[in-house]
């Protein structure tokens, strides 16, 4: 098999995050659910931007946030996703190629627009989500380049894009490619909502053995495997799957590798500030040892620190220098 000329290439949603800060009471009057992602139409999405206070708009998507952590770390990244041919658009698709990824799927003609998320962030760092998808839920399979993705030594594919029912054939399309010229597959879960309504479809892929490596929250974990206790969701899926990334906020992180166990506590930190791209920049550093070929303690150590600094300012793309950080704490 040849060397790969993309570490990983990914497949998700094309979002701009609108950020601003709120007070509790603002939740409550807006009827938001706190700390949770709730999908809104563009009325909606509308409504909440207008009853926002100052903010601050940041290119976002859980698997573009991950790979431009990836690309932080010195990792080759492409990305696949579908934008509208909107100023939104123009804005997601210069900020990930100024971060180094490959982009190269066409703009979107007509409505609906970009997508955006619309993201209240709380005194307390935690984010309540409202996403309108618009553009992203309509990448068809022929926007997929087969080719790249067979270049690409690991798939990695956002279970907030399996909800659509385009993006989902895309996304088992490029499954096939994958496996077809032996690449890895990772999928990370997304959020509990997804498994809900596709918790079936999830775990007929891992069934299969058609992910290798699954990224999931102990929520998202209870959720797949009806297993309210960790350890005991955790021993559900350990033997189903090459490598099993749980993470655990506050508590840290483990993950299972053929049967090797390795946990890490969560990096120290002064203040969080926002836990928004948390768990995508997890998995950036995850990834990034994964590719590299590092231990499995050192790529959760990677992933933990990459988390930290993404929760220590407002926004899901990291502002300090990741290769860097990561040198200092590990060497």
């Amino acid at each position: 098999m040849t060397a790969p000329r993309y570490d990983v290439i990914a497949i998700g949603n094309a979002i701009v995050d609108v950020m601003a800060p709120c007070t509790e009471d603002q939740l409550v009057a807006l009827g938001l659910n706190r700390g949770g992602m709730t999908l809104v139409d563009e009325d909606g999405a509308k409504r909440l931007y207008d009853a926002m206070g100052p903010a601050k708009e940041i290119s976002g998507g859980s698997a573009a946030n991950t790979l431009a952590g990836m690309a932080a770390l010195g990792a080759r990244c492409a990305f696949i996703g579908q934008v509208a041919d909107d100023q939104l658009g123009e804005v997601f698709t210069h900020d990930i190629r100024a971060g180094g990824i490959a982009f190269d799927t066409p703009a979107r003609d007509g409505q609906p627009a970009t997508a955006r998320c619309l993201i209240f962030v709380s005194p307390d760092g935690e984010r309540t989500m409202n996403t309108f998808l618009g553009a992203s839920q309509f990448l068809p399979p022929a926007a997929l380049d087969d080719a790249m993705i067979a270049d690409a030594g690991i798939l990695y594919l956002e279970g907030y894009l399996w909800d659509p029912e385009e993006p989902r054939r895309a996304m088992r399309r490029a499954i096939e490619v994958a496996r077809k010229a032996g690449r890895k597959v990772a999928f990370t879960a997304s959020e509990s909502f997804v498994i809900d309504r596709h918790g079936d479809d999830f775990r007929a892929l891992i069934n299969e053995g058609q992910i290798d490596i699954l990224f999931v929250n102990e929520h998202e974990l209870a959720t797949l495997t009806g297993e309210k206790d960790f350890e005991a969701g955790v021993a559900s899926l350990k033997d189903k799957l090459p490598v099993l990334v749980a993470t655990r906020s506050a508590a840290g992180a483990i993950a299972i590798a053929h049967g090797t166990r390795a946990e890490v506590a969560a990096e120290p930190i002064d203040k969080v500030v926002d836990t928004t791209g948390a768990g995508d920049l997890f998995a950036a550093g995850f990834l990034t040892g994964y590719a590299r070929g590092e231990s499995l303690e050192r790529c959760l150590r990677m992933g933990a620190i990459c988390a930290a600094e993404i929760i220590s300012h407002y926004g899901a793309r990291p502002e300090a220098d990741l290769k860097s950080l990561v040198a200092a704490k590990l060497g």
